[in-house]
């Protein structure tokens, strides 16, 4: 009994010499999530930052708007992607408590892409310019956070006085926000 286990110890030995390291099997979504990152064009307003390098999967989107309303804020995404991308779309939160239409106060974002308009062609950067558009043209007619979007509809200006309090780290209908702005 005691050779047989020494022999299966050899044999496990000489098989670990000849095989070396075990790689790590690289899935379909993160082959897909490799090209979609190597094609990206972030502009200077835009960066990513990976929490875990060994994870592609999970990574945070920075935009700094340099234009339009939200400009001179800064805002973190947290993308996450599942195993099924490209046919399931990237899950997609904002870190910050916004004063905006189409994301409300818990982070979620109300993209049509990142929803019912998805399809496995689309890549990451369609994301990434859809995420920046919001912040261009915030779009009242889809709305998360109605009352920002009630806001927008009916008084443009005092919209924009209220994302400037929010960004600042005011409140907002009785909503407190942290400041932003950088």
């Amino acid at each position: 009994m005691l050779k047989l286990w020494s022999m299966k110890q050899e044999q496990q030995k000489a098989d670990n010499a000849t095989s070396g390291p075990k790689k790590k099997k690289v899935t379909a979504a993160q082959l897909r999530v490799q090209k979609d990152l190597s094609e990206l064009s972030l502009g200077s307003t835009m960066k990513t930052t990976f929490p875990n390098p060994d994870d592609i999967l999970n990574f945070v989107l920075t935009i700094e708007p340099d234009e339009g309303m939200y400009k001179g804020g800064r805002f973190s995404f947290n993308f996450a992607i599942n195993q099924n991308f490209p046919h399931d779309p990237p899950k997609v939160k904002c870190k910050e408590k916004i004063y905006h239409p189409n994301i409300d106060l818990e982070g979620n974002v109300c993209l049509n892409i990142l929803r019912e308009d998805w399809k496995p062609v689309l890549n990451l950067n369609a994301v990434i310019v859809g995420l920046q558009f919001l912040f261009l043209e915030p779009n009242a007619s889809d709305p998360l956070n109605k009352d920002a979007a009630e806001d927008l509809k009916s008084n443009r200006e005092g919209f924009k006085r209220n994302v400037r309090a929010a960004m600042g780290g005011g409140s907002v209908r009785g909503e407190s926000f942290e400041r932003v702005l950088k």
